[in-house]
């Protein structure tokens, strides 16, 4: 029996999260009571020693980690009110917050002999403002994270220690974004966009076997335009579902899923087989965006894009002939395709594309000035056209150095030269210091817009996952593995898979798998 028949219920679970540390007191007795304080339940019989704010005072928490959800605050005897101010940040926890997309700074009253509870955000810090006229005295301060309750299955272990923190990482990156649906950041945007869904999914699959958010996610896309418009209102993001499909069917072994949507992406392949001029060369209409740091450069974008609707193609073919459908529109056009060689201008997202989808071979430009011109979003199709040893020396230069200021998630963009003479995310600013959160970022995630959890950065796991471990699914119910340690001695995982998982284990002397029932290796 429900006594919500008519309900949507929520997949996700809460947690009670307890304070960490306290980063700053003012205006505030017994504040050190919140420290690993677990009481949930306001108490009337009995009160403990309670914390106490006078008006003005003022509290900083750290919760120890980035998670999704709000703050629980158990007043009592009086009235009082309270600003909240969270932040991903310890700079914008205490800064001027940006409002959009979810709410991080809000005036709240508070019950008399009850509790508060406000949030519905990713954020690690909070500041607690006494804005009222009247002490409060608040019995508790918690964090209560609202998240799917997701075994991680996948796994990743080497002879590096911090490959396997970023890999972590990045999971919990990716998982932070797994809300009712697959957000780009949980914190801002918190919207389905397509092209941010690819390496999102490439993701979720490295990790997690329970894989419903990425068919609930797909066919929620799929209900907001039909095959002949563009996804997302961008006609490059087109090209991306198609890609993802493909990319979740064979690794996911859903035969079922193929087949119910096939016809979809059949239509949409067909559309999208005639953006071809006469010298082979792309020509797809609308919103062409490849990615913010390439809006500037109308041939960085072609050259993006052809290598994009090359990929989506050769998916398209692949899918269609899984599913039992005509893949000759879809080799027809990767035929035509290649006779065009754009150039990437010189920028590393293009020049991904082309290398990795074996249009053109331009590494070079990937290994000139090899960490910088580096972006979280497309960092992964960079790691993909790379050689395994400059690609696991960008992941630990790159991203790990998010980790050495603080991160405990990754980030919808990040420029090492940003680090010079900058604080850490996670302490107090430092006068003379840059702000690593507020005095950065660019386009559309400047200062402390910026999302410090967003999903698009997770690269490096199944980058790690697929490359180094190995682990690949060709077509479904079959499976590739092949290790490549780089330089790495040694390296051992797995990596989910219809009817469980594949493990492995990998040295300099060779390496050993063992698989799920069901499933054929291959190669």
């Amino acid at each position: 029996m429900t006594f919500h028949p008519d309900g949507i219920p929520d997949k996700r679970r809460r947690w009670y999260i307890p304070c960490r540390r306290i980063l700053r007191a003012e205006g505030v007795e017994n504040a050190e009571r919140l420290v690993g304080n677990t009481a949930y339940q306001p108490v009337i019989h009995y009160v403990p020693p309670r914390v106490t704010i006078r008006p003005g005072g003022s509290l900083l928490l750290d919760f120890g980690r980035a998670f999704h959800g709000g703050v629980k605050l158990d007043p009592f005897e009086k009235p009082g009110r309270v600003r909240i101010k969270f932040g991903e940040s310890v700079s914008e926890a205490l800064g001027p917050s940006n409002q959009d997309c979810s709410r991080k700074d809000a005036l709240l009253d508070l019950p008399v002999c009850g509790s508060l509870e406000y949030g519905n955000t990713v954020f690690r810090f909070v500041e607690i403002i006494n804005e009222g006229e009247t002490v409060i005295q608040c019995l508790n301060i918690m964090g209560v994270a609202l998240e799917r309750d997701l075994e991680v299955t996948g796994s990743f272990e080497s002879s590096d220690p911090r490959l396997d923190e970023i890999w972590k990482t990045a999971v919990r990156t990716v998982h932070l974004c797994m809300q009712d649906y697959i957000y780009d950041g949980a914190k801002r945007d918190r919207i389905v966009w397509m092209g941010d869904l690819h390496p999102e999914i490439r993701g979720i699959l490295c990790a997690f076997s329970d894989h419903g958010i990425i068919r609930d996610s797909l066919e929620f896309l799929m209900a907001q335009a039909g095959p002949e418009e563009p996804m997302n209102g961008f006609s490059t993001y087109s090209c991306w579902f198609v890609i993802a499909l493909w990319d979740y069917c064979r690794a996911a072994g859903d035969r079922e899923f193929l087949l119910k949507h096939a016809g979809y992406a059949e239509k949409m392949l067909r559309v999208f087989s005639r953006f071809i001029d006469d010298r082979g060369a792309e020509a797809v209409p609308g919103r062409r965006f490849l990615d913010w740091p390439n809006e500037d450069s109308p041939a960085a974008k072609h050259a993006g894009i052809h290598a994009l609707l090359f990929w989506m193609m050769r998916s398209g073919a692949e899918l269609l002939a899984a599913a039992g459908c005509d893949p000759a529109p879809c080799l027809e056009a990767m035929a035509k395709l290649r006779c065009h060689a754009p150039d990437p201008a010189g920028r590393k997202a293009p020049a991904a594309l082309l290398t990795l989808t074996g249009l053109a071979d331009h590494t070079s430009v990937l290994e000139t000035d090899p960490f910088h011109g580096v972006s979280t979003f497309y960092g992964y199709y960079m790691l993909l056209a790379k050689k395994t040893v400059p690609a696991l020396e960008l992941i630990r230069r790159y991203w790990g150095r998010m980790l050495d200021f603080g991160a405990t998630s990754f980030w919808e963009d990040f420029d090492l030269d940003w680090t010079r003479n900058a604080g850490r995310i996670d302490e107090l600013p430092v006068p003379g210091k840059k702000d690593l959160h507020a005095d950065f970022g660019a386009y559309c995630y400047k200062g402390l817009r910026h999302s410090l959890s967003h999903g698009w950065s997770c690269g490096p796991a199944p980058f790690l996952s697929e490359r180094v471990l190995g682990v690949s699914f060709p077509e479904p119910g079959k499976v590739i593995v092949r290790p490549d340690l780089g330089d790495l001695t040694w390296v051992r995982g797995s990596v989910p898979a219809p009817g469980g998982v594949v493990t492995v284990e990998a040295d300099a002397k060779g390496f050993r798998c063992d698989l799920p029932p069901g499933l054929v290796r291959i190669g």
